[in-house]
């Protein structure tokens, strides 16, 4: 957000305010979020909530980092005060660097940044017994010096980074319950576009546990996005993937993005989303080449986001692991018992086309017009 015009950076920094509010609501910790010094602050009612509240902060989009942090007065004594009882959880062969920065009137503080770090590395070193290292520490002590309050802290939570959701827009989000599309959502949230997820029934070619698996992913997705409405749409289009299993061959597997595809325009038109997001990555399989993609989104006027396209896929495996939606997401999909043999891996539009069965793009549209949409409360 800091590259953004000021009107604009304000514009995100009230949201994410809003976004931390509703996350830390979600958790159930009593705090209040305040917007200071162009980032967000949280103060905790209950001290025992602190690091909760940190780890809510940094599962927020837009929150590069959160540190759970000790207040006190400004004044050289106080924050003396507060190092020498941070250390008591420090172990002796822990390295540590002492950070200080300051903000405000020059009259401000009554020491200077380098002093402070020089005189509260001495109260840990002696403290702990441990030693100095100012280029990769094992602890750091941040202090944070502003008018009339400072800030200390030893702990710091990585965020997602990012744009605070709901800054650009909703796209629609092709979920199938493999492993990749739930990324492909998380990616897109966060760069801040809410997602509406689609689920494609397959019928004979999917099933209910494979919806199942699909709406629990989705579960999961939600817990970065309380306040905003991502329940999962199902659409069943069983009938229409038979037919493509029955009468098309070698490009059966585009005609069936293609039919996806529209779906999501179509739940786009209706819910005033501007783009679609898939799984797909460039390669990863035969429908997934750079030709076909061509033909593949020549079925759509929307813009097509696919934030996995140059993602290896043991990236993607890890990532989903680390967002939790791998052990929900790994049961082989249906579309992959749909494929031929023998699948296009260089398609030309016009042979795709003249292959599908009649009507198929107007019968997704209408199929999407009747979607359920699932609780996942």
């Amino acid at each position: 957000m800091g590259t953004k015009s000021s009107k604009v950076r304000g514009r995100m920094e009230r949201t994410l305010v809003s976004n931390l509010d509703a996350m830390l609501g979600s958790r159930g910790i009593d705090a209040e979020v305040e917007r200071r010094w162009s980032r967000p602050l949280i103060r905790v009612r209950n001290p025992e909530q602190v690091g909760a509240a940190a780890a809510a902060a940094a599962d927020t989009f837009g929150v590069v980092s959160a540190r759970p942090a000790v207040t006190c007065e400004p004044t050289r004594e106080r924050l003396l005060d507060v190092l020498t009882s941070l250390t008591a959880e420090h172990e002796p062969e822990e390295s540590f660097a002492v950070r200080v920065s300051r903000a405000g009137p020059k009259d401000a503080h009554d020491f200077g940044s380098r002093e402070l770090e020089r005189v509260g590395g001495g109260v840990v070193e002696n403290r702990t017994g441990a030693s100095v290292d100012l280029d990769n520490p094992d602890v750091t002590y941040h202090v944070e010096a502003r008018e009339g309050e400072a800030f200390v802290s030893t702990a710091e939570r990585a965020g997602p980074g990012g744009l605070p959701l709901g800054t650009q827009g909703t796209a629609v989000a092709l979920v199938s319950g493999g492993i990749d599309s739930p990324v492909a959502a998380w990616e897109v949230m966060k760069r801040g576009c809410v997602v509406a997820p689609v689920y494609v029934d397959l019928g004979d070619f999917g099933g209910p546990d494979h919806e199942a698996r699909a709406v629990s992913t989705m579960r999961r997705l939600a817990d970065f996005a309380p306040g905003f409405d991502v329940r999962p749409r199902v659409v069943s289009a069983g009938g229409l993937v038979s037919e493509l299993a029955e009468e098309v061959g070698a490009t059966r597997m585009l005609s069936l993005r293609r039919m996806m595809l529209r779906i999501g325009e179509a739940v786009a038109r209706e819910i005033d989303a501007h783009a679609v997001v898939t799984g797909e990555s460039l390669g990863q399989k035969s429908s997934q080449t750079g030709p076909n993609f061509a033909v593949t989104d020549a079925v759509t006027s929307l813009p097509v986001y696919r934030p996995l396209l140059t993602r290896d896929k043991p990236d993607i495996v890890a990532q989903a692991r680390k967002i939790g939606t791998y052990d929900d997401s790994t049961l082989p999909v249906g579309c992959e018992r749909v494929a031929p043999s023998r699948p296009e891996t260089n398609a030309a539009l016009e042979d795709v086309v003249d292959a599908e069965p009649e009507k198929l793009l107007r019968r997704a549209e209408k199929a999407a017009r009747a979607a359920r949409i699932v609780d996942i409360d």
